[in-house]
């Protein structure tokens, strides 16, 4: 059995870069910074930062895009994918890159994340939110087990 699975916390180092294939589909690729810190053995306290390449596909690339910026809390999922090419020079270059299955976003306010002029929403996003807002609490003692 094979695992391929990664999974950050971090920081999106830059605002993420959207592009559209020939074949119409949306990718957008950005960095997320995760940091590590320890006191050594004097009992200072080091840190160290990595970046982490990330790669997003069709409508989760479409969500990143519209609501994320750089400096926006992140949760994601993945698997790491290397590929490789060769530059002008004929010198093959190699990138590992998180591909997102999955992401949340975990700031606490959205203010200053979300695009200058956000989307408005459809007479279907409507509906549902109504519909959300009617649905009763539901209640503990209510259940049956």
């Amino acid at each position: 059995m094979d695992l391929n699975k990664a999974t950050i916390i971090g920081r999106m180092t830059a605002d993420p870069e959207s592009r559209t294939t020939p074949a119409g589909q949306t990718v957008v690729s950005f960095s997320v910074a995760t940091s590590f810190s320890w006191k050594d053995a004097n009992g200072e306290k080091k840190g160290k930062t990595e970046f982490h390449n990330v790669v997003a596909w069709r409508r989760l690339a479409e969500i990143i895009t519209q609501y994320l910026r750089k400096g926006s809390k992140i949760y994601l999922e993945g698997r790491l994918q290397t590929r490789s090419w060769e530059d002008q020079n004929g010198v093959k270059k190699y990138r590992t890159e998180i591909i997102a299955d999955n992401m949340i976003m975990l700031d606490n306010k959205p203010s200053g994340t979300a695009p200058a002029s956000p989307k408005e929403s459809t007479e279907e996003e409507k509906a549902e939110d109504k519909k959300e807002d009617d649905e009763e609490e539901i209640n503990i003692e209510d259940i049956p087990f």
